[in-house]
Protein backbone atom coordinates (compact mmCIF):
# COMPACT_ATOMS: atom_id res chain seq x y z
CA UNK A 1 0.00 0.00 0.00
CA UNK A 2 1.47 3.41 -0.92
CA UNK A 3 2.45 5.71 1.90
CA UNK A 4 -0.25 8.28 2.57
CA UNK A 5 0.64 11.99 2.74
CA UNK A 6 0.41 13.71 6.09
CA UNK A 7 -0.55 17.20 7.23
CA UNK A 8 1.92 19.45 9.13
CA UNK A 9 0.61 18.10 12.46
CA UNK A 10 1.33 14.51 11.41
CA UNK A 11 -2.24 13.48 10.60
CA UNK A 12 -3.47 11.90 7.40
CA UNK A 13 -5.74 13.93 5.06
CA UNK A 14 -9.28 12.65 5.48
CA UNK A 15 -10.14 12.28 1.78
CA UNK A 16 -6.98 10.33 0.95
CA UNK A 17 -7.42 8.02 3.92
CA UNK A 18 -11.09 7.43 3.16
CA UNK A 19 -10.42 6.46 -0.46
CA UNK A 20 -7.56 4.18 0.61
CA UNK A 21 -9.73 2.45 3.22
CA UNK A 22 -12.60 1.94 0.78
CA UNK A 23 -10.31 0.37 -1.82
CA UNK A 24 -8.44 -1.74 0.73
CA UNK A 25 -11.67 -2.97 2.33
CA UNK A 26 -13.25 -3.90 -1.01
CA UNK A 27 -10.09 -5.69 -2.19
CA UNK A 28 -9.71 -7.49 1.13
CA UNK A 29 -13.31 -8.69 1.06
CA UNK A 30 -12.79 -10.25 -2.37
CA UNK A 31 -9.39 -11.76 -1.60
CA UNK A 32 -10.57 -13.18 1.74
CA UNK A 33 -13.05 -15.39 -0.11
CA UNK A 34 -10.13 -17.49 -1.29
CA UNK A 35 -9.02 -18.36 2.26
CA UNK A 36 -10.46 -21.06 4.48
CA UNK A 37 -10.20 -24.72 5.37
CA UNK A 38 -10.09 -25.35 1.60
CA UNK A 39 -7.91 -22.76 -0.23
CA UNK A 40 -9.35 -21.52 -3.53
CA UNK A 41 -7.83 -19.92 -6.60
CA UNK A 42 -8.43 -16.18 -6.71
CA UNK A 43 -9.33 -16.51 -10.38
CA UNK A 44 -12.06 -19.01 -9.50
CA UNK A 45 -13.38 -16.64 -6.84
CA UNK A 46 -13.56 -13.79 -9.36
CA UNK A 47 -15.35 -16.07 -11.83
CA UNK A 48 -18.02 -16.89 -9.25
CA UNK A 49 -18.54 -13.24 -8.34
CA UNK A 50 -18.75 -12.30 -12.00
CA UNK A 51 -21.35 -14.94 -12.80
CA UNK A 52 -23.40 -14.09 -9.72
CA UNK A 53 -23.41 -10.37 -10.51
CA UNK A 54 -24.29 -10.90 -14.16
CA UNK A 55 -26.75 -13.75 -13.65
CA UNK A 56 -24.78 -16.18 -15.81
CA UNK A 57 -24.62 -19.92 -15.01
CA UNK A 58 -21.90 -20.88 -12.53
CA UNK A 59 -18.85 -22.40 -14.27
CA UNK A 60 -17.96 -24.53 -11.23
CA UNK A 61 -20.69 -25.54 -8.78
CA UNK A 62 -18.25 -26.44 -6.03
CA UNK A 63 -16.59 -23.02 -6.20
CA UNK A 64 -20.02 -21.39 -6.39
CA UNK A 65 -21.22 -23.16 -3.25
CA UNK A 66 -18.09 -22.39 -1.24
CA UNK A 67 -17.67 -18.78 -2.36
CA UNK A 68 -21.27 -17.61 -2.54
CA UNK A 69 -23.21 -19.78 -0.10
CA UNK A 70 -20.61 -20.37 2.62
CA UNK A 71 -17.96 -17.65 2.60
CA UNK A 72 -19.90 -14.81 0.98
CA UNK A 73 -22.32 -14.14 3.86
CA UNK A 74 -19.52 -14.70 6.35
CA UNK A 75 -17.29 -12.05 4.81
CA UNK A 76 -20.17 -9.60 4.50
CA UNK A 77 -21.10 -10.21 8.13
CA UNK A 78 -17.48 -9.57 9.12
CA UNK A 79 -17.63 -6.20 7.35
CA UNK A 80 -20.89 -5.30 9.09
CA UNK A 81 -19.81 -6.43 12.56
CA UNK A 82 -16.40 -4.75 12.33
CA UNK A 83 -17.88 -1.46 11.16
CA UNK A 84 -20.64 -1.56 13.77
CA UNK A 85 -18.36 -2.36 16.70
CA UNK A 86 -15.98 0.44 15.73
CA UNK A 87 -18.89 2.91 15.49
CA UNK A 88 -20.25 1.75 18.84
CA UNK A 89 -16.81 2.06 20.43
CA UNK A 90 -16.33 5.62 19.18
CA UNK A 91 -19.77 6.65 20.47
CA UNK A 92 -19.28 4.89 23.81
CA UNK A 93 -15.93 6.57 24.43
CA UNK A 94 -17.59 9.93 23.85
CA UNK A 95 -20.61 9.08 26.00
CA UNK A 96 -18.55 8.22 29.07
CA UNK A 97 -15.55 10.42 28.14
CA UNK A 98 -13.22 7.52 28.79
CA UNK A 99 -10.64 6.43 26.25
CA UNK A 100 -10.64 2.92 27.73
CA UNK A 101 -14.35 2.38 27.08
CA UNK A 102 -15.45 -0.26 24.61
CA UNK A 103 -18.89 -1.21 23.26
CA UNK A 104 -19.37 -3.87 25.94
CA UNK A 105 -18.84 -1.50 28.85
CA UNK A 106 -22.54 -1.25 29.73
CA UNK A 107 -23.02 -4.98 30.18
CA UNK A 108 -24.82 -5.53 26.88
CA UNK A 109 -22.46 -8.32 25.82
CA UNK A 110 -22.77 -10.08 29.18
CA UNK A 111 -26.56 -9.84 28.97
CA UNK A 112 -26.45 -11.31 25.48
CA UNK A 113 -24.30 -14.12 26.88
CA UNK A 114 -27.03 -15.01 29.37
CA UNK A 115 -29.63 -15.12 26.61
CA UNK A 116 -27.43 -17.23 24.35
CA UNK A 117 -26.50 -19.57 27.20
CA UNK A 118 -30.15 -20.05 28.08
CA UNK A 119 -30.89 -21.03 24.48
CA UNK A 120 -27.97 -23.45 24.22
CA UNK A 121 -28.19 -25.03 27.68
CA UNK A 122 -31.89 -24.86 28.51
CA UNK A 123 -33.38 -24.96 25.03
CA UNK A 124 -35.22 -21.65 25.48
CA UNK A 125 -36.87 -20.40 22.25
CA UNK A 126 -36.11 -23.75 20.64
CA UNK A 127 -39.19 -23.45 18.43
CA UNK A 128 -37.60 -20.55 16.52
CA UNK A 129 -35.05 -22.78 14.81
CA UNK A 130 -31.93 -21.07 13.44
CA UNK A 131 -33.10 -17.72 14.81
CA UNK A 132 -33.33 -18.94 18.42
CA UNK A 133 -29.73 -18.17 19.38
CA UNK A 134 -29.67 -14.70 17.84
CA UNK A 135 -33.05 -13.68 19.28
CA UNK A 136 -32.17 -15.06 22.70
CA UNK A 137 -28.90 -13.13 22.73
CA UNK A 138 -30.64 -9.96 21.55
CA UNK A 139 -33.27 -10.27 24.27
CA UNK A 140 -30.57 -10.67 26.92
CA UNK A 141 -28.62 -7.70 25.55
CA UNK A 142 -31.63 -5.38 25.55
CA UNK A 143 -32.62 -6.54 29.05
CA UNK A 144 -29.13 -5.67 30.30
CA UNK A 145 -29.32 -2.23 28.66
CA UNK A 146 -32.71 -1.51 30.24
CA UNK A 147 -31.44 -2.53 33.67
CA UNK A 148 -28.31 -0.40 33.41
CA UNK A 149 -30.35 2.57 32.22
CA UNK A 150 -32.95 2.12 34.96
CA UNK A 151 -30.41 1.76 37.78
CA UNK A 152 -28.33 4.72 36.58
CA UNK A 153 -31.37 6.96 36.12
CA UNK A 154 -32.78 6.03 39.53
CA UNK A 155 -29.51 6.77 41.32
CA UNK A 156 -28.76 10.21 39.96
CA UNK A 157 -28.78 10.28 36.18
CA UNK A 158 -26.70 9.14 33.21
CA UNK A 159 -23.39 10.61 34.29
CA UNK A 160 -20.27 9.00 32.81
CA UNK A 161 -19.02 7.65 36.13
CA UNK A 162 -22.41 6.22 37.11
CA UNK A 163 -22.83 4.56 33.72
CA UNK A 164 -19.38 2.99 33.90
CA UNK A 165 -19.80 1.68 37.43
CA UNK A 166 -23.30 0.38 36.83
CA UNK A 167 -22.26 -1.27 33.58
CA UNK A 168 -19.27 -2.98 35.18
CA UNK A 169 -21.36 -4.31 38.08
CA UNK A 170 -24.19 -5.53 35.84
CA UNK A 171 -21.68 -7.12 33.47
CA UNK A 172 -20.16 -9.08 36.34
CA UNK A 173 -23.61 -10.17 37.50
CA UNK A 174 -24.69 -11.38 34.06
CA UNK A 175 -21.37 -13.17 33.52
CA UNK A 176 -21.86 -14.98 36.82
CA UNK A 177 -25.37 -16.00 35.76
CA UNK A 178 -24.03 -17.41 32.48
CA UNK A 179 -21.39 -19.38 34.40
CA UNK A 180 -24.09 -20.68 36.76
CA UNK A 181 -26.15 -22.01 33.84
CA UNK A 182 -23.12 -23.68 32.28
CA UNK A 183 -21.98 -25.18 35.59
CA UNK A 184 -25.18 -27.15 36.06
CA UNK A 185 -25.40 -28.63 32.59
CA UNK A 186 -24.38 -32.24 31.99
CA UNK A 187 -23.89 -31.77 28.25
CA UNK A 188 -20.21 -31.16 27.36
CA UNK A 189 -21.20 -30.15 23.84
CA UNK A 190 -23.41 -27.40 25.23
CA UNK A 191 -20.55 -26.12 27.37
CA UNK A 192 -18.24 -26.01 24.37
CA UNK A 193 -20.88 -24.26 22.26
CA UNK A 194 -21.42 -21.60 24.91
CA UNK A 195 -17.70 -20.96 25.25
CA UNK A 196 -17.23 -20.73 21.49
CA UNK A 197 -20.16 -18.31 21.14
CA UNK A 198 -19.00 -16.11 24.02
CA UNK A 199 -15.62 -15.71 22.30
CA UNK A 200 -17.21 -14.76 18.99
CA UNK A 201 -17.73 -16.55 15.69
CA UNK A 202 -19.14 -15.87 12.24
CA UNK A 203 -19.35 -19.51 11.21
CA UNK A 204 -23.14 -19.48 11.30
CA UNK A 205 -23.56 -16.46 9.02
CA UNK A 206 -26.15 -16.93 6.27
CA UNK A 207 -27.73 -14.62 3.70
CA UNK A 208 -31.09 -14.28 5.54
CA UNK A 209 -29.22 -12.98 8.61
CA UNK A 210 -27.41 -10.19 6.78
CA UNK A 211 -30.11 -7.57 6.38
CA UNK A 212 -31.08 -6.86 10.05
CA UNK A 213 -27.56 -6.01 11.30
CA UNK A 214 -26.79 -4.17 8.05
CA UNK A 215 -29.81 -1.89 8.45
CA UNK A 216 -29.03 -1.26 12.13
CA UNK A 217 -25.37 -0.38 11.41
CA UNK A 218 -26.26 1.93 8.51
CA UNK A 219 -29.01 3.66 10.49
CA UNK A 220 -26.79 4.04 13.57
CA UNK A 221 -23.96 5.50 11.49
CA UNK A 222 -26.34 7.95 9.82
CA UNK A 223 -27.74 9.10 13.17
CA UNK A 224 -24.27 9.52 14.68
CA UNK A 225 -23.06 11.49 11.67
CA UNK A 226 -26.16 13.66 11.90
CA UNK A 227 -25.21 14.82 15.41
CA UNK A 228 -21.43 14.85 14.93
CA UNK A 229 -21.15 18.45 16.11
CA UNK A 230 -23.02 17.62 19.31
CA UNK A 231 -20.71 14.65 19.86
CA UNK A 232 -17.69 16.94 19.51
CA UNK A 233 -19.15 19.25 22.13
CA UNK A 234 -20.02 16.40 24.50
CA UNK A 235 -16.51 15.05 24.13
CA UNK A 236 -15.20 18.37 25.45
CA UNK A 237 -17.34 18.03 28.59
CA UNK A 238 -20.96 18.38 29.69
CA UNK A 239 -20.51 22.01 30.78
CA UNK A 240 -18.97 22.99 27.45
CA UNK A 241 -21.72 21.18 25.54
CA UNK A 242 -24.49 22.79 27.60
CA UNK A 243 -22.90 26.21 27.07
CA UNK A 244 -23.04 25.62 23.31
CA UNK A 245 -26.74 24.79 23.46
CA UNK A 246 -26.45 21.00 23.24
CA UNK A 247 -29.25 19.09 25.04
CA UNK A 248 -26.80 17.04 27.10
CA UNK A 249 -29.28 14.79 28.88
CA UNK A 250 -31.21 14.00 25.71
CA UNK A 251 -27.99 13.36 23.80
CA UNK A 252 -26.73 10.99 26.47
CA UNK A 253 -30.00 9.06 26.47
CA UNK A 254 -29.94 8.90 22.68
CA UNK A 255 -26.33 7.70 22.60
CA UNK A 256 -27.07 5.11 25.25
CA UNK A 257 -30.03 3.77 23.28
CA UNK A 258 -28.13 3.82 19.99
CA UNK A 259 -25.08 1.95 21.30
CA UNK A 260 -27.21 -0.53 23.24
CA UNK A 261 -29.33 -1.50 20.23
CA UNK A 262 -26.33 -1.53 17.90
CA UNK A 263 -24.17 -3.68 20.16
CA UNK A 264 -27.11 -5.93 21.05
CA UNK A 265 -27.81 -6.70 17.39
CA UNK A 266 -24.15 -7.28 16.57
CA UNK A 267 -23.50 -9.53 19.56
CA UNK A 268 -26.63 -11.49 18.68
CA UNK A 269 -25.18 -12.46 15.27
CA UNK A 270 -21.49 -12.78 16.14
CA UNK A 271 -21.03 -13.35 19.87
CA UNK A 272 -18.60 -11.34 21.97
CA UNK A 273 -15.67 -10.01 19.91
CA UNK A 274 -13.37 -7.82 21.97
CA UNK A 275 -10.82 -5.12 21.18
CA UNK A 276 -12.36 -3.97 17.88
CA UNK A 277 -14.43 -1.23 19.47
CA UNK A 278 -11.51 -0.21 21.66
CA UNK A 279 -8.52 -0.23 19.31
CA UNK A 280 -10.02 0.98 16.03
CA UNK A 281 -11.52 4.28 17.34
CA UNK A 282 -8.17 5.05 18.97
CA UNK A 283 -6.37 4.48 15.70
CA UNK A 284 -8.91 6.63 13.83
CA UNK A 285 -8.43 9.54 16.22
CA UNK A 286 -4.67 9.30 15.95
CA UNK A 287 -4.87 9.39 12.15
CA UNK A 288 -7.44 12.13 11.54
CA UNK A 289 -7.99 13.94 14.83
CA UNK A 290 -10.89 13.95 17.25
CA UNK A 291 -13.72 15.45 15.16
CA UNK A 292 -16.51 12.91 14.84
CA UNK A 293 -17.27 14.00 11.28
CA UNK A 294 -14.07 12.28 10.21
CA UNK A 295 -13.55 9.80 13.06
CA UNK A 296 -16.81 7.91 12.55
CA UNK A 297 -16.41 6.96 8.84
CA UNK A 298 -12.70 6.19 9.28
CA UNK A 299 -13.42 4.04 12.33
CA UNK A 300 -16.23 2.18 10.54
CA UNK A 301 -14.10 1.37 7.50
CA UNK A 302 -11.11 0.50 9.67
CA UNK A 303 -13.23 -1.83 11.79
CA UNK A 304 -14.61 -3.55 8.70
CA UNK A 305 -11.14 -4.01 7.22
CA UNK A 306 -9.73 -5.29 10.50
CA UNK A 307 -12.54 -7.79 11.06
CA UNK A 308 -12.25 -9.27 7.56
CA UNK A 309 -8.62 -10.24 8.17
CA UNK A 310 -9.30 -11.36 11.75
CA UNK A 311 -11.86 -13.78 10.33
CA UNK A 312 -9.32 -14.98 7.74
CA UNK A 313 -6.78 -15.71 10.49
CA UNK A 314 -9.43 -17.52 12.53
CA UNK A 315 -10.24 -19.72 9.53
CA UNK A 316 -6.73 -20.65 8.35
CA UNK A 317 -4.42 -20.62 11.38
CA UNK A 318 -5.32 -24.11 12.62
CA UNK A 319 -7.44 -25.35 9.73
CA UNK A 320 -9.56 -27.34 9.34
CA UNK A 321 -10.53 -26.23 12.85
CA UNK A 322 -11.51 -22.63 13.58
CA UNK A 323 -10.32 -20.22 16.29
CA UNK A 324 -12.89 -18.03 18.04
CA UNK A 325 -12.65 -14.45 16.78
CA UNK A 326 -12.27 -13.01 20.27
CA UNK A 327 -9.05 -14.96 20.72
CA UNK A 328 -7.59 -13.50 17.51
CA UNK A 329 -8.67 -9.92 18.25
CA UNK A 330 -7.20 -10.17 21.73
CA UNK A 331 -3.85 -11.50 20.52
CA UNK A 332 -3.64 -8.93 17.73
CA UNK A 333 -5.40 -5.99 19.37
CA UNK A 334 -3.53 -5.90 22.67
CA UNK A 335 -0.05 -5.29 21.17
CA UNK A 336 -1.48 -2.76 18.69
CA UNK A 337 -3.18 -0.86 21.48
CA UNK A 338 -0.03 -0.76 23.58
CA UNK A 339 1.97 0.55 20.61
CA UNK A 340 -0.64 3.26 19.97
CA UNK A 341 -0.52 4.35 23.60
CA UNK A 342 3.25 4.68 23.42
CA UNK A 343 3.31 6.71 20.20
CA UNK A 344 0.93 9.59 20.86
CA UNK A 345 -1.50 10.96 23.41
CA UNK A 346 -4.72 12.80 22.69
CA UNK A 347 -7.96 14.04 24.21
CA UNK A 348 -11.51 14.00 22.87
CA UNK A 349 -11.22 17.69 21.99
CA UNK A 350 -8.40 17.04 19.59
CA UNK A 351 -5.35 17.76 21.70
CA UNK A 352 -2.35 15.51 21.68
Amino acid sequence: MPRLPTTPDGRVPFAALLVTLVLATAASAVVSLAFGSEPLRLGGVLDVLGTRLTGSPAPDRIYDTIVWDLRGPRVLMALIVGAGLALAGACMQTLVRNSLADPYLLGVSAGAGVGATAVIVLGVLGGLGVWALSLGALAGALLAAVLVFGVSAAQGGLTPLRLVLTGVVMSAAFSSLSSFLVFFTDDPNATQSVLFWLLGSLSGAAWPQIMPPLLVVVASGAVAMGVHAWLDALGAGADVAAGLGVPVRGLRIGLFALTSVLVGVLVAVSGGIGFVGLVVPHLARLLVGARHRVVLPVAALGGALFMVWVDVVARVLVRPQEIPLGVVTGLVGAPIFLVLLGRRHYTFTGGR
